[in-house]
């Protein structure tokens, strides 16, 4: 089969085996891959991130059961399927079977469907579960005009919150928000975005802060979260590193929650993918939840793909399609 495999000298697209399913498992004939940072990095040999040559990157795909593993109960062949997984940038791929759902008989094609498993479980996760969102709270989400950014708009407003807000440094792209769920959008780089947050929330502070760019917003964060809030660490795309203000932390009773897939067992992973499907799938059924397409992009040229993701001129999802 064809595939994207991390080399030495980078991401090269090659003929190598079809991998076989445990028993636990599905192969996916893949119709489409969607893209994520993780993947960059994935190329780039980053610690934790299934790196290595001879690796097959990409962390989520859509396409139709092609064989299903022995211990495996619900699905047969040919079922239409998104997942989250490993090697999907692969005209064939395997995944757990927790790790799978039907596609929703509701037109979605197999590039909308692609690029929907990561940020479904990531926003869930981050929003729901270690942010305890209750509704009429409020949310926050840093980073928000990424793919999982507009997932976790949708999902705040969704579940409740009253009062959703979304950071972008571009213009343009914090100007569509809005169509996302967001009830303000607001300039990340600006030095007074936290006075902003305040004034929505009447002085009070945020109760849940999404952050997936930390670095530079982390002290202000602290300073726009309420007291007894909760800011869950999902993405570290403006540095790891930054100020951090102890005292602030401790004076405002402040929750702060690290979360990563990285370090999660499978059992862990299967009980995020069940709980979003509790909460989201009737939702996602009635067209409520949807991600944009910037752009797709053929397998072959999986590279182009990844250097227009790394251009970051992109809004929403990035697909390539076998």
């Amino acid at each position: 089969m064809k595939a994207a495999v991390v080399t030495e000298q980078g991401l090269s697209v090659r003929e190598i085996a079809t991998p076989q399913p445990k028993p636990h498992e599905l192969l996916v004939r893949v119709r489409a891959a969607g893209l994520n940072r993780a993947d960059l990095l994935a190329v780039m040999g980053s610690p934790g991130h299934g790196s290595g040559p001879g690796t097959v990157v990409g962390l989520e795909f859509a396409g139709e059961v092609a064989e299903v593993g022995a211990e495996v109960s619900g699905f047969k062949a040919g079922d239409r399927v998104m997942a989250s997984g490993s090697g999907g940038y692969a005209e064939y791929a395997v995944c757990d079977a927790a790790r799978a759902s039907k596609i929703p008989a509701n037109n979605m094609s197999f590039p909308q469907a692609a690029v929907l498993p990561t940020a479904l479980q990531t926003m869930h996760d981050a929003v729901v579960t270690n942010g305890r969102l209750k509704p009429g709270e409020s949310v926050l989400i840093q980073g928000a005009s990424s793919g999982v950014g507009l997932m976790g708009l949708q999902i705040a407003k969704l579940m409740g919150a009253a009062t959703v807000i979304g950071t972008s440094t571009n213009p343009e792209r914090r100007a569509r928000l809005k169509e996302f769920g967001a009830d303000l959008a607001l300039d990340s780089k600006d030095p007074a975005w936290h006075e902003a947050a305040l004034a929505a929330t009447d002085g009070k502070g945020v109760d849940v802060i999404v952050d997936m760019l930390s670095g530079p917003v982390a002290r202000q964060n602290l300073l726009a979260t309420k007291i007894l809030g909760r800011i869950v660490n999902v993405g570290r795309l403006a540095g790891m590193k930054g100020e951090f203000d102890f005292d602030l932390h401790a004076m405002r009773r402040i929750d702060y929650i690290g979360v990563t897939f990285r370090t999660r067992s499978p059992a862990e992973v299967r009980e995020i993918v069940r709980r979003m499907r509790a909460d989201l799938w009737s939702a996602l059924e009635d067209g409520k939840l949807h991600l944009p397409i910037d752009r797709s992009f053929p397998l072959d040229e999986a590279v182009a793909a990844q250097a227009h993701m790394r251009a970051n001129a992109h809004f929403g999802k990035i697909v390539l399609i076998t």
